[in-house]
Order: structure tokens, then C-alpha cells, then sequence
């Protein structure tokens, strides 16, 4: 092949730049507040781009789900306890704002040694390596007596985790997600993989009572995802997703296969995934397949930071809502 001759540029069509659509445009640029500014004249002050964007659409779908009275979940990980944010859930759920939650095992773990022990998480490097890690009496116990009572009362595991801590007067339930959830009557799903949290190692776990207490969680949050849909008044509640990577996106999907098939109406569904990395299944089973397009929100960042951000913007617009709603 002979080499090409260089092409001309004198020859390319040119328009003016005033014809272009631009995506970038001073209207959306931050502006500078001064010291001593509030919080609603600094969140207002966020350029509005790509994460302050979706975080603002993520306040505004929640703000109208709680005011058309439409649920809205917060389903967590681990790591949302572990770094400090309960406290800031506890008051959502208290204030009306968050109506349910949904956790894997490992959150309910640390939530109710939180409570136990105003402590929780270990060494994993370093336990692994004698036996040590999880080998916890007072945890091992203690779910263990919660999944026995959820498949004897049938009221479902994150509901018997959370009257236990009250029945026992924990001396930090003030601290405990799912004790909040029980005194205030919340709906609280706890969701396990069997083999994946330290208390399935314990001689005392009934498998078979773990089996039943968390398939009856499931079938609860089905009924809520059911009525998050908008019964044709045209807003849904809001499913946000904090910092579980697999075993909630994978519920989630699920929960909404049986609502729709049942006949809830979820086309205007908001759904929100908070984490520090961005991973598969949120962004196809939260952000993507289960609701129509824009209306998934993918907000990078630490829980540490962006969970009391979402909180302060939401009690600046909503403040306390009536927790019947």
C-alpha cells in the first residue's frame, strides 16, 4: 500500500459557535457563598453537574414520594453502620422521611453489637490467621435466638432482631437501626445468603429457622416494593440502594419481578445507589434494568459524606413529616 497523502484542512465545513448546543453553561457553574452561609444557601450553590445533579434529582424524588405518601427504603450494607452513619438513619426514620429498611446480615451484625457494646468490626487480617474471627459468644447467640423466634412468630428476622435488643434493653439501642424500626413499627428486612455472616458459624444457628425468618423478610419487602408503585397518581416511592455491591441488588430485582407480575405499576419508580466504587449489579440491577431511563441515580462517594449530605438537604426541604405517611 502506498502512503496517503496528508488531507487538506482547508476544505472542512465550519459553523459558528453559536449555533453549537453546549452542555456546559454558566447558569450551572457553582457560586461562591461566604462564611457562615447555611446549609440550604450552600447545597443551592453546587454546580450543577454530573453527582451534585444526581444528588439534588435524588432529594427532589424523595422529597415528592414523602409528600405524595409513597414509601421510601433505605437498604444497606455494612459499612454504613460501621463508619458512623446510623445515627443519621435513625433520624430519618424518626422524622418520617425514611419509612423502611432493608439490610444483609452483616449490617444487622454490627447494628446490634453497636448496641450491645457501642462497638463492633475486627481484624480480619489478623483473626483469620488462629480461628479467632467471628468466634463471638454474645453475637452467635443472640442471632440465633432471633432466627428462632422470627420462624416461630413468623414476624420476620429484621423484626425479632430489633424487639430482642429492646426486649434485653441493649444499653446503646439508641444507636440500633433495627430496635428503632421495631419501636417505631417500621418495616426492617434483613436479607442472608447462608454461609456469608460470622453468627451461621454457630452450633446454635437453626438453618432451617434462618431460612424461614429471612424468606419471610422477603416476601415483606415484595409487599413494599408493590407499594412503592403509583397506583396511576403518577409518583412512586424511592428504593435507595447504600453500599451493598451484590446481595441487595439482587433482592431488589427480584422484589420487583413479583410487583410487577402482581400488577404494581413501577414505571415511575426513583430508584438511587450511594457507594464509594460503582460495581455491576447496582448499576444494572438498581440504576438501570428496573426502572425507565433517568430515572436511576448513581452517586459516587463515601458514606461518611454523602449519606449526611442527603440527610441535611432532605430535613432543610421535608423537616418532619407525619410517620403514618
Amino acid at each position: 500500500m502506498s502512503e496517503p497523502e496528508p488531507v487538506d484542512l482547508s476544505r472542512l465545513k465550519l459553523h459558528s459557535v453559536h449555533d453549537r448546543k453546549h452542555i456546559s453553561q454558566l447558569d450551572a457553574f457553582a457560586s461562591v457563598r461566604q462564611a457562615g452561609a447555611s446549609f440550604a444557601e450552600w447545597f443551592d450553590s453546587l454546580p450543577n453537574f454530573l453527582g451534585a445533579r444526581k444528588l439534588r434529582a435524588a432529594v427532589d424524588a424523595i422529597v415528592a414520594a414523602r409528600q405524595a405518601g409513597k414509601p421510601v427504603v433505605f437498604a444497606m450494607g455494612g459499612h454504613v453502620v460501621k463508619v458512623g452513619c446510623g445515627p443519621l438513619v435513625i433520624d430519618l426514620m424518626r422524622r418520617g422521611i425514611v419509612t423502611g429498611v432493608a439490610c444483609n446480615g452483616a449490617t444487622a451484625i454490627h447494628d446490634i453489637e453497636i448496641a450491645m457494646l457501642g462497638a463492633t468490626s475486627e481484624d480480619v487480617g489478623d483473626t483469620i490467621r488462629d480461628g479467632r474471627f467471628g468466634m463471638v459468644r454474645e453475637t452467635m447467640e443472640y442471632f440465633s435466638e432471633a432466627a428462632k423466634r422470627a420462624a416461630r412468630d413468623r414476624r420476620g428476622y429484621g423484626r425479632a432482631i430489633g424487639e430482642l435488643a429492646l426486649e434485653r434493653k441493649l444499653p446503646n439501642c439508641g444507636y440500633s437501626i433495627l430496635a428503632t424500626a421495631a419501636e417505631l413499627g417500621l418495616p426492617a428486612c434483613v436479607h442472608v445468603a447462608i454461609g456469608t455472616d460470622t453468627v451461621h458459624m454457630s452450633p446454635q444457628m437453626d438453618g432451617a429457622a434462618l431460612g424461614t425468618a429471612t424468606m419471610d423478610d422477603f416476601h415483606r419487602l415484595c409487599a413494599i416494593v408493590r407499594d412503592m408503585g403509583d397506583g396511576g397518581a403518577g409518583t412512586c416511592g424511592v428504593w435507595c440502594n447504600i453500599g451493598s455491591a451484590v446481595l441487595l441488588p439482587e433482592v431488589f430485582l427480584k422484589a420487583v419481578s413479583v410487583a410487577r407480575n402482581l400488577g404494581a405499576d413501577l414505571d415511575n419508580l426513583t430508584t438511587v445507589n450511594m457507594d464509594m466504587l460503582r460495581h455491576y449489579r447496582p448499576a444494572q440491577n438498581v440504576v438501570g434494568r428496573p426502572v425507565a431511563p433517568g430515572r436511576g441515580h448513581d452517586i459516587a462517594g463515601h458514606h461518611e459524606i454523602m449519606v449526611p449530605l442527603l440527610r441535611q438537604a432532605l430535613i432543610e426541604r421535608l423537616g418532619t413529616l407525619v410517620r403514618d405517611k
